[in-house]
């Protein structure tokens, strides 16, 4: 398959940069952390298959630059960016949509306010941490990670971040222990853009994002079109209590997918296969 072809589109303080591959339907694929459009270079083109697949780096990472580079964050405005994407790219009808991680809050908040536009919705692991009884613990824990990042600095800080993600993580049920795979090629080329989005994800997407409460009473009158899925290896950890919290509310089933919050990166192909399945299910 031929690479993809790319974009930008100007949003409210920002200009995005996307890829499109592939044809038939529109699948918005929405990044979680730092990941941006390279984060489905795994999954993308197996994709493209059957959907016209879309990617693209959040407003303020990497190739899609705030015009103010100190520009707080909202996740309605991320949000508001994925429904202007798919304007553009389908403005006939409604469009899939898959969401991982901050990725998915945005998407939740897509689906909430524009839903005519979203066919259906597959979000993975959204740390909606409000949801939980002891959302009061994890404020803490975002507090405590800009402290450390303005005081000891990122990796400390990101330390901070990962100890408290995992805390109270169990094998989940059912799983036989699995070695992850060695990572896809490519991955160690995102690194560097990674590291170089850290300090902006850390400091302003983190903080937004794992306080924002989305609309429960809304999202329950399209649970119709939404999945929401979880690492099968992922279980106890806070991402993953947060979104199987979100689905207890909702009265939904939990799709288990393979690999850990971090899956889509570590296990790409069963992923992909998993997310594939779970538009057509």
């Amino acid at each position: 398959m031929t690479g993809p072809t790319t974009g930008s589109l100007r949003v409210r303080g920002a200009t995005l940069h996307y890829e499109v591959r592939g044809r038939g339907p529109l699948l918005l694929l929405i990044p979680g952390g730092t990941g941006g459009a390279a984060a489905f270079d795994g999954v993308a083109d197996d994709l493209a298959a059957d959907h016209t697949v879309a990617t693209y780096d959040p407003r303020g990472m990497s190739r899609s630059p705030l015009d103010d580079p100190g520009a707080a964050q909202h996740v309605a405005e991320h949000a508001d960016d994925a429904y202007r994407l798919l304007e553009r790219l389908s403005p006939a009808g409604p469009a899939r949509v898959f969401g991982a991680s901050s990725g998915a809050i945005a998407a939740l908040h897509l689906l909430g306010t524009h839903p005519e536009r979203v066919a259906r919705l597959v979000a993975h692991e959204p740390p909606l941490v409000e949801l939980l009884p002891d959302a009061a613990e994890h404020r803490a824990l975002v507090t405590r990670v800009q402290k450390t990042f303005h005081a000891e600095g990122l990796m400390a800080a990101m330390t901070v971040f990962a100890a408290g993600l995992t805390k109270g993580a169990t094998a989940a049920p059912e799983a036989a222990p699995q070695a992850p795979p060695a990572l896809p090629p490519g991955a160690a080329a995102r690194a560097e853009r990674t590291m170089t989005d850290l300090p902006y994800f850390v400091t302003r997407i983190v903080p937004s994002f794992m306080s924002h409460t989305p609309d429960v009473e809304r999202l329950r009158t399209l649970a119709d079109r939404l999945v929401l899925a979880g690492g099968q290896d992922s279980h106890g950890e806070l991402p993953h209590r947060a979104t199987a919290r979100l689905a207890e509310r909702l009265g939904t089933d939990l799709l288990r997918f393979p690999g850990g919050h971090t899956g889509l990166t570590t296990h790409p192909q069963a992923f992909g296969e998993a997310l594939r399945k779970a538009f057509h299910g």
